[in-house]
């Protein structure tokens, strides 16, 4: 419907921007912690914060800082927190068998969190990237990454990170078919309430650099991974893509990255009506970052616009570095 508007000096549509108080009351979208959740890097060891130099203000932390991390965002009132690992280069091998090893690192930290913060929503990463040696998602055979054994082994990644504790299982790989494995596996297991935010729409996008970074996967990966992630040219292919996640038994989706692709965000939660979210990479963060430490943009203001945006293109909820820092302002 094409909104009828009077015409001045009628309408003076100033009024309605003219002090804090009016703004606040027309505003038509807000940001709040209770749509944040916060990605988080675990590592081997004890009493570790270790910076990444190409995430400023990101840490890499051992178990027992990630348990801390989390009690820290319960009291923020972040919901949820999402793990994800720096695997050891010895452990990481051609078959990937770290993955579903019920003592792996996001496995322990997941149990660690759930002991001293157990009304904060654990999510987890479902693919094979850092446990394998080669880098990527899943499985690679004669330069192919192949697809049907590489969902088997995504399957039992799933039920040892279901059977850790884990309340949301994010399958963030990009092979078909791996949305109705894992939510019969965890149905015939009796895991009936662990959701699956599905990366249903994660593009093969230049905004990863730093995350690869955190996680130790830069110098193992070999080639790209356009064969199975989606190309930053299509949109369509998108709504393709949510329709059979959600099909096969996906409870929320995901557009990854975020601020490019906004108009997917919009696309998909109007064109679907269910729970949407985006993720505001590495690379994203890293920006903003690194502009507002040259002077050269006021991060704050540009850290909550960014955010807002993806309000107001219709995402329920927002994977963001910057949770922590969003959380203290808005509970100030």
């Amino acid at each position: 419907m094409t909104p009828t508007v009077a015409p001045f000096p009628a309408a003076r549509l100033r009024r309605t921007r003219s002090t804090p108080a009016i703004r606040d009351l027309v505003r038509e979208n807000t940001l709040s912690v209770g749509d944040l959740i916060w990605p988080v890097f675990v590592r081997a060891g004890t009493g570790i914060e270790e910076p990444i130099p190409s995430m400023p203000g990101v840490m890499r932390r051992s178990v027992d800082k990630i348990a801390e991390a989390a009690v820290e965002a319960q009291a923020m009132g972040i919901p949820a927190i999402c793990i994800f690992p720096y695997t050891d280069a010895s452990l990481k091998t051609a078959d990937c068998a770290e993955a579903w090893n019920p003592d792996n690192l996001t496995n322990r930290a997941l149990r660690a969190i759930k002991a001293v913060a157990p009304d904060i929503a654990v999510m987890t990463d479902v693919a094979l990237d850092p446990y394998n040696i080669n880098g990527h998602d899943g499985y690679v055979v004669n330069g192919e990454v192949v697809n049907d054994a590489t969902v088997e082994a995504l399957v039992k990644m799933t039920l040892a990170q279901a059977e850790s504790g884990a309340d949301i299982i994010g399958p963030s790989d990009m092979m078909d078919g791996r949305i109705a494995a894992m939510r019969g596996a965890l149905e015939t297991a009796g895991h009936n309430n662990v959701m699956i935010l599905s990366y249903s729409a994660k593009y093969a996008s230049g905004y990863y650099g730093p995350f690869r970074d955190a996680v130790g996967a830069s110098g193992a990966l070999a080639g790209d991974k356009k064969t199975y992630q989606m190309d930053p040219a299509n949109g369509d292919e998108a709504m393709r893509l949510v329709q059979r996640d959600l099909a096969e038994g996906a409870d929320m989706v995901m557009v990854k990255p975020g601020i490019a692709y906004l108009d997917i965000c919009h696309r998909v939660k109007t064109g679907f009506g269910v729970p949407t979210f985006a993720y505001q990479v590495s690379g994203e963060y890293a920006m903003i970052q690194a502009g507002a430490q040259n002077g050269w943009i006021d991060g704050e203001k540009v850290m909550l616009e960014s955010l807002m945006a993806f309000k107001r293109a219709g995402c329920d909820g927002i994977l963001t570095y910057f949770a922590p820092e969003v959380a203290r302002i808005l509970n100030a």
